[in-house]
């Protein structure tokens, strides 16, 4: 269905305002709603700026534009035409709340089906509905909102890096498979048939090599891809700021990045942080936190009591490597013991045996395993500072288990208590990395970053030795509990690479095999260099107040990796499986 000719739009509905009295506009967009009131009909038109009241006086227009009119339905796309006025009664609860336009021409640009949801913020709609009908959930006002932020912030970031001279280079999205990090997407290559490319984790390689080229500085907003589990923060396909620089120490690339982060708090939020950023070493935010991304909005550390219990008749505690133990202030009356089992069933999660617990009330400790600490209750109490009405979770095992797990529980019951201030951005850095991590499902140590990474100096001897003692020149940043990015110094030397290799358990000729290319570049005078990546999705979640990045993807994926919208992925065409010589189990008979 089709009315009337277009015209060329004056403004955005939803920029309309007072000064704008007496003039004669044409505004397009979406119809809200229409209410018909004593003869005449309110409907209010969307854009993407907004919404404008229009009002349709059977009095000034004709009958043909009245039957229009009483067609129109939510969602329908309109033109209208009209003269602003000031509203008799403001809304104050819209920005255009003062004004409205007298109708004097209308058409229909087109008609629509009932949506599966209102077009409208605070929808109760399940996640798998939105995602089916994407285009209709980003018409409501706060997903819009979203995605002018997440311009914002790309553009201030640009304009922040174009100042310091780096230079925007476009790296391959079709690159060769590494076997380190996560899964990669794998590309069957037609004319090369039995072989595949892989889309790029990152480009970590190639903005390596531009850095060889004497590029200097570098930069890109990218899109990189991860065949990992999902979860809130995280989505196959995602999108991080790449910075890469020569001859800078760690330091002027952590200052760079606060600089960058600082010109977009003040460009898109108005806030004005506090540098330098505080910064925290891997193994204080470990045993403190329990986190390698600690949340430093609340307190609730981690407290270590192994000397304080080992001589005790317990032999869960006094035979443990370490007790470890967590104060929830004011948690004796906020969890029963039904919700403490819960929290036990969580600690399993992580790998520990149980979960201990007292309760300190009337100057007192209560609770199961009470009776084996009245021996120490005064030295307890005082180590722990309890107060009355403290709750106290105790963890017994390695020092890795009670860490995760109290980290965890830390963090659960933060939210559950609502400890957590949400209008502070804490950032901090995490310094001082070890370079390996012990892969149980591997049997072996992997690179906790990547296998470029600058080990430490004074510990880079122990590549040929303890990998656990290597230290690596890393730093991660995190905001308010989420890891938000991470960089290092990388290596330039052959025989420094070849060694790093090794360690990992690469041949000679594997190494040649999946880096050869890398290596033969180290050949030529390639120079000192590191960098630094931070995840835009996940930034601007947190900008956005959300927990879950969906909300600041255009089209995201559900958490099994497909499109409920587009139905990708899907199956292809025989045809197209025979030009790339490849065989599925759907296509055998």
């Amino acid at each position: 269905m089709y009315l009337g000719i277009t015209m060329k739009r004056s403004m955005y509905a939803g920029s309309v305002r007072k000064e704008h009295i007496g003039q004669t506009l044409t505004l397009k967009g979406w119809v809200g709603r229409r209410r018909d009131l004593g003869g005449l009909i309110f409907i209010d038109l969307r854009d993407r700026e907004g919404i404008m009241q229009l009002v349709i006086n059977p009095e000034k227009v004709d009958a043909s534009m009245m039957e229009t009119a009483e067609k129109l339905r939510s969602e329908f796309v309109i033109e209208v035409t009209g003269v602003v006025v000031a509203r008799e009664e403001a809304n104050d609860k819209v920005a255009t709340g003062s004004v409205e336009l007298q109708v004097e021409d209308l058409a229909i640009l087109n008609t629509a089906k009932t949506t599966p949801f209102e077009i409208k913020d605070g929808i109760e709609a399940n996640d798998e509905t939105r995602l089916r009908y994407r285009y209709l959930d980003l018409r409501r006002p706060e997903m819009l909102e979203n995605f002018k932020l997440r311009a914002k912030v790309t553009h201030s970031i640009r304009n922040y890096l174009d100042e310091l001279d780096f230079i925007d280079v476009e790296t391959p999205m079709l690159a060769k498979s590494t076997p380190e990090g996560a899964r990669d997407y794998l590309v069957p290559s037609r004319v090369s048939q039995g072989h595949f490319y892989a889309l790029p984790q990152s480009p970590q390689i190639t903005k390596q090599l531009l850095m060889n080229a004497g590029f200097d500085r570098y930069y890109q907003i990218v899109k990189c891809f991860r065949d990992e589990d999902l979860r809130g923060d995280r989505q196959p396909e995602f999108t991080q700021v790449d910075l890469e620089t020569s001859f800078l120490s760690d330091q002027d690339i952590q200052d760079i990045t606060e600089g960058m982060i600082a010109r977009v708090m003040k460009d898109t939020k108005g806030i004005e942080v506090t540098l330098p950023f505080p910064r925290m070493a891997y193994d204080d935010a470990m045993n403190n936190y329990g986190s390698d991304k600690p949340d430093t909005r609340f307190d609730m550390l981690l407290q270590d009591i192994t000397e304080t219990v080992k001589g005790i008749d317990f032999k869960v505690f006094s035979q443990a490597p370490v007790v470890k133990a967590i104060v929830v202030k004011g948690g004796a009356d906020s969890y029963s013991r039904k919700d403490i089992d819960k929290m036990t069933e969580v600690a399993k999660q992580f790998g520990a045996k149980g979960l201990a617990w007292i309760k300190y009330v009337d100057s007192a400790i209560t609770g199961p395993v009470a009776k084996f600490l009245t021996s120490i209750e005064e030295q307890l109490t005082e180590r722990l500072q309890l107060v009355n009405g403290d709750l106290v979770l105790f963890v017994a095992d390695s020092l890795e288990v009670a860490n995760n797990t109290l980290g965890a529980l830390r963090t659960r019951i933060a939210k559950e208590l609502d400890m957590i201030d949400t209008s502070q951005f804490n950032f901090l850095w995490v310094v001082d990395w070890p370079m390996f991590e012990w892969s149980e499902e591997e049997g072996r140590y992997m690179s906790a970053h990547h296998p470029f990474t600058l080990p430490q100096e004074d510990t880079a001897h122990e590549l040929e030795g303890d990998l656990s003692k290597v230290r690596a020149v890393a730093y991660d940043i995190v905001l308010n509990g989420y890891e938000l990015g991470g960089g290092s110094l990388r290596i330039n030397h052959k025989d420094m690479q070849e060694s790093m290799f090794k360690a990992l358990g690469f041949s000679e000729e594997d190494a040649n095999e999946q880096f050869g290319f890398l290596l033969e570049a180290m050949d030529y005078g390639f120079p000192p260099h590191g960098g630094l990546a931070i995840g835009l999705d996940r930034f601007v979640m947190l900008l956005a107040g959300k927990d879950n990045i969906r909300e600041v993807i255009a089209f995201p994926k559900n958490n099994k990796a497909s499109d409920p919208m587009t139905q990708a992925p899907s199956l292809v065409s025989k045809k197209q499986l025979d030009e790339l010589a490849i065989t599925t189990s759907e296509n055998l008979d």
